[in-house]
């Protein structure tokens, strides 16, 4: 074997590594997306009526939960007349209110969180499988045995 076919058989390997790392990553994406939406549709969650977008549809997807968090704030600070958890006395009675609306709120920005990270996963797998597609067709391309040199 050759130095240029040697290196054109790493570069074949390292772009089909590549590719099945990406795979692993849509897969990755995919299913925690599916785990997300279903947890989210288990908790039986509609948009407030009085949300500004997605009022009366279930809360499964990111932008239904950033919306209903949204709803859950606004109903605390009015429940609170506009003060915080924090800012609230120790024996103020909406104390209770404002820290189960934030635990709420908490929990509903976490699944939004988990949908962000899901799609950059599927994206970053995507980009990896594009640029496994690319090495092997820059390895197999005729007169070009090594394409580090070229």
């Amino acid at each position: 074997m050759t130095n240029n076919s040697s290196s054109s058989s790493t570069v074949r390997i390292l772009a089909i590594l590549v590719i099945i790392a990406g795979v692993v990553f849509i897969g990755a994406s995919v299913g925690s997306w599916a785990a997300v939406t279903a947890q989210l549709k288990a908790e039986n969650i509609t948009v407030a009526d009085d949300a500004g977008r997605f009022a009366g549809q279930t809360v499964d997807g990111p932008l239904t939960a950033y919306e209903q968090a949204n709803v859950i704030n606004k109903h605390a600070l009015e429940a609170t007349g506009g003060k915080t958890y924090a800012e609230l006395a120790q024996d103020d009675p909406t104390r209770q209110v404002a820290m189960t609306a934030s635990f709420l709120r908490a929990s509903l920005f976490t699944s939004v969180l988990a949908f962000g990270v899901s799609a950059m996963a599927g994206g970053l797998g995507i980009v990896l499988v594009l640029i496994g597609v690319a090495l092997l067709k820059v390895v197999s391309q005729p007169g070009s045995d090594d394409p580090m040199t070229s």
